[in-house]
């Protein structure tokens, strides 16, 4: 089976792409890459030539979503896959490529409708050194385990766990949260290398297909500067800092430009052998600013 290895990259749309210069560099401490187009640029988090792309756009949302896979053959592999599970999906020109700097391109959508692609051979600029937007202490988490995580919109969630399935990512739901109405919130969180989890998705009520990303520093006085930074300009916490129980991060979350949320955290773990499930998290996370999609006491 073939099986995609990492959250390689993400592409943005964004109503304010001034302020998500600023945001970008400032408060997270990416580092920007321009485009040749006026209306995008990039961000860099390590030697690849970019994780996300930044568009002028007139909505707030993820734009797609690139998975990776290891190689020209279990990208063709990929391709059969998709065609025996009858999974309705398009091999991108050469041009479409080029454009995400990676060598193959598979454009398809989630049952929700939500953009993906897979690709193989991402650019690696190791003649250019990363240069973080503002001092860093360490750097970002990154490399073979993708650029962090994302909490994604799911119209269907069993419907979403096969697709995100049969392109091999595994899990399962890992928190029961109690709701503000009474009910249960069950979400899922997949995998596809040794990160906690590279996808999540269940939650109820959401309109916008993107609830969070998050990032994560190797130090810890990074992730400190962040949210000091952060708090200096009166950007809105959702919730404060805690540490989680699937992942035992520490990490906050906190309002983009865009208006959805970036958690950004600091850790080390290793994922347990089995499947386990949880009802909230160690400490802190506490709701600060509610309306932002995670009105939740963990």
């Amino acid at each position: 089976m073939a099986k995609v290895i990492e959250l390689g990259y993400i592409g943005l749309n964004v109503t304010d792409i001034s302020a998500w210069r600023e945001y970008a560099t400032s408060c997270v401490g990416l580092e920007i890459a321009e485009s040749e187009r006026d209306d995008r640029f990039y961000l860099r988090m390590d030697l690849q030539h970019h994780r996300i792309t930044v568009f002028q756009s007139d909505q707030d949302d993820l734009a797609y979503m690139g998975w990776r896979v290891r190689g020209q053959e279990e990208f063709k592999a990929m391709i059969q896959q998709l065609t025996n599970a009858g999974v309705e999906h398009r091999v991108a020109t050469d041009e479409e490529a080029q454009e995400r700097h990676v060598l193959g391109l598979i454009k398809l959508e989630d049952p929700s409708g939500t953009a993906n692609e897979i690709y193989y051979s991402p650019q690696v600029d190791v003649m250019k050194p990363f240069h973080p937007g503002r001092p860093l202490y360490g750097k970002f988490v990154a490399g073979d385990q993708g650029l962090g995580h994302v909490l994604v919109r799911s119209d269907d969630t069993e419907a979403t766990y096969n697709f995100y399935k049969l392109l091999g990512l595994t899990g399962s739901i890992e928190y029961q949260l109690a709701m503000p109405d009474g009910a249960v919130a069950k979400p899922v969180f997949m995998s596809c290398n040794d990160r906690q989890h590279s996808l999540a998705f269940g939650l109820p009520g959401m309109v916008e297909r993107l609830n969070h990303l998050h990032i994560q520093y190797t130090d810890f006085d990074d992730l400190g500067v962040s949210h000091d930074t952060i708090r200096s300009k009166d950007i809105d916490v959702a919730m404060q800092l805690g540490k989680h129980a699937n992942d035992q991060l520490y990490t906050f979350y906190s309002a983009s430009p865009s208006g959805w949320l970036m958690e950004l955290g600091w850790g080390n773990y290793e994922k347990p052998a089995a499947q386990e499930h949880y009802t909230g998290d160690i400490f802190g996370h506490a709701v600060e600013a509610s309306g932002y999609g995670l009105d939740l006491e963990l």
